[in-house]
Formats: structure tokens, sequence, C-alpha cells
């Protein structure tokens, strides 16, 4: 797959994932008052059923064309030090790394019953603040030189 290809579906992903990410936090977490403490809950399932089963295929296409990616720059990233690109490249890769096990965190705290109300919301800022550190570096891997 070429290069352009791989860097637009990687893009577009990520406006997806992080414009769900973004409503859940900053617009669904703040609604409560607005539609009342008993129609909140079935909103929330709604909501987080829905985007689970589309966040799935979002995933797979952003860090499908990440990795495919990171492959076209595997000789910037076998020196990760030697220049400013491949640093913020392979900064951008861990904080990427760190998104995903935030959210299988998310995953195993659900399954076992010990999520909480406000577990989900640090987790959930968390990832926000990784997801925009990511787009931060990728721009600036760009820009940036030193």
């Amino acid at each position: 797959m070429s290069y352009s290809v791989l860097h637009v579906v990687h893009l577009l992903a990520a406006i997806f994932f992080i414009g769900t990410l973004f409503f859940e936090v900053m617009i669904l977490g703040r609604i409560r008052q607005q539609v009342g403490e008993q129609t909140m809950p079935l909103v929330e399932r709604a909501v987080g059923a829905r985007s689970r089963v589309v966040l799935h295929w979002v995933v797979l296409f952003v860090y499908g064309a990440g990795i495919g990616l990171g492959w076209y720059h595997r000789e910037a990233l076998a020196d990760p030090l030697a220049s400013s690109f491949a640093t913020l490249l392979t900064l951008k890769i861990l904080l990427a790394i760190g998104v995903f096990v935030s959210f299988g965190l998310v995953a195993i705290l659900l399954r076992k019953g010990r999520m909480t109300p406000a577990r989900y919301r640090t987790i959930h800022w968390a990832i926000l603040l990784q997801m925009v550190g990511i787009v931060l570096l990728a721009k600036g891997m760009f820009y940036v030189h030193w």
C-alpha cells in the first residue's frame, strides 16, 4: 500500500478516534444535569455500546495504518535519537502504545466489574491528553528541528 494511502487512512481514523473520545469526555460527561440522573445511564450505555462497535474498526485502521507508516520509517526508528524526526516519532509511538494499554485497562476493569465512574473519567481524560500529545508530536515531526 502506498505511503499516501496509509497516511490518509491513519489521519482519518485518528480524527474519528480523537473525536469520539472528545465527545465522550467534553460533551457527554457534562450533560448529566440537563439529562437527569435516571436518563443518563441509558444514554451512557447506548453511546458506549455504539462507540465500542465503531471504535473497534477505527482502532484497527489507526493502528494498522500506523504500523505501516512505522515500517516506512523503520530506518529512522532504528536510531531514535539520531534526528528530531526520529525522536518525535518514537515518542508518538510510545504514547500510542500508552493509549492502547489504557483502553486495555478499561476493558479489564469493565470485565472484572471494578470500573467506577471516577476511574472511567480519569482514564478517559488521561487517554484524551495522550491523544492530544500524539497530535502535537505528529505535527512537530515535520516542523520542529534541532
